[in-house]
């Protein structure tokens, strides 16, 4: 796919993967019609399908994001491109989920961030605990709504985090089993968390770590497990 990458964010995650584009806002914004444009045209130029859009946080302009999926649907007809939002879920309600579909998007990747507030309040990085609660709840009810309404209509796959000294393994499958009730054959992909911006004092897992973690999500009922790891994807 070739991807575009929005600026700005509604968390503070201290391993922010992305930090110089979330927290910069150095460039000059594009319409929606400007960006489907640049992007339709990089998809035919690379000869792929798949257009996705992440950050930052693509959502956090709703008007914008719905005009922009409008826009690549009008310049990609048929069945030649599928268009993917890329998201931490935090804000995605009900009714923009289902606008969201209703524009275009073909693809969703949700990135669930903990289960307990504590850890979710550590990756994030939010200090208002009461905010953090909201959004967590948001993020899940937005997993639950697309996996109830959406699964196998259009394409949802979730990501979940895994560093031992950011969430606890014990956490990890019970998020496993909570996702493996509502659909044990969703994609699920575990991101195993890496030094990166404000947390250089953490430590890559190590690779039998992450099998280790795929293991234990495929015993909690999960049925399509992929690990990210420093040899490489494990796939399913």
């Amino acid at each position: 796919e070739v991807a575009c990458f929005a600026h700005g964010c509604i968390l503070r995650c201290p391993t922010c993967q992305n930090w110089e584009i979330t927290y910069s806002s150095a460039e000059e914004p594009l319409t929606p019609e400007q960006a489907a444009r640049v992007m339709t045209r990089e998809r035919r130029a690379y000869g792929v399908d798949r257009i996705a859009i992440s950050g930052g946080e693509c959502t956090l302009n709703r008007r914008w994001l719905i005009g922009y999926l409008e826009e690549l649907r009008k310049l990609n007809t048929g069945k030649e491109a599928r268009f993917h939002v890329d998201t931490n879920a935090v804000i995605l309600t009900h009714d923009y989920v289902d606008d969201l579909v209703q524009a275009g998007m073909t693809d969703i990747g949700p990135d669930i961030k903990g289960l307990d507030i504590d850890t979710f309040v550590r990756i994030s990085g939010l200090k208002d605990k009461g905010l953090a609660k909201k959004l967590l709840e948001t993020e899940w009810n937005s997993v639950e709504h697309l996996l109830d309404q959406y699964w196998g209509k259009i394409f949802i796959g979730i990501g979940i985090p895994y560093n031992p000294d950011l969430i606890s393994l014990g956490e990890v499958q019970r998020i496993g089993e909570r996702i493996a009730d509502m659909e044990p054959d969703v994609q699920v992909c575990v991101l195993d968390y890496r030094p990166e911006f404000r947390r250089q004092d953490i430590a890559r897992p190590a690779f039998d770590e992450m099998v280790q973690v795929k293991d234990m999500l495929e015993g909690a009922g999960l049925r399509c497990v992929i690990c990210q790891t420093e040899r490489g994807h494990i796939d399913p």
